[in-house]
């Protein structure tokens, strides 16, 4: 019903930035919270930064100071600026929504992205 593309990935260098987009298309009629999430190797799946409607952000502590999250409503878009990336930041990254599929839901359903890979690697 929702499909969530994600894009921009990719093999940095330490210390350098990428932005990541993701985009959110389908059955949708408002998106509460969005997010994205990482999972390392041998990790379990964790929440990188959150961000509601309206615009009030949280962050893990592995990203505060280096990653912004932003987001598009009118595109059902979210960001993922990511600066001083550190070789431990080196994950799959997802995104994240939470959808209101049509004007006479009450609940959200939740939906994931397929991820895309980030390496941060000399």
């Amino acid at each position: 019903q929702v499909q969530l593309v994600e894009s921009g990935g990719g093999l940095v260098q330490p210390g350098g930035s990428l932005r990541l987009s993701c985009a959110a298309s389908g059955r949708i009629f408002s998106i509460n919270a969005m997010g994205w999430y990482r999972q390392a190797p041998g990790k379990q799946r964790e929440l990188v930064a959150s961000i509601t409607s309206g615009g009030s952000t949280t962050y893990a502590r592995s990203g505060k100071g280096r990653f912004t999250i932003s987001r598009d409503n009118a595109k059902n878009t979210v960001y993922l600026q990511m600066n001083s990336l550190k070789p431990e930041d080196t994950a799959v990254y997802y995104c994240n929504a939470d959808v209101i599929n049509s004007p006479t839901m009450w609940t959200t359903n939740n939906y994931w992205g397929q991820g895309t890979q980030v390496t941060v690697s000399s």
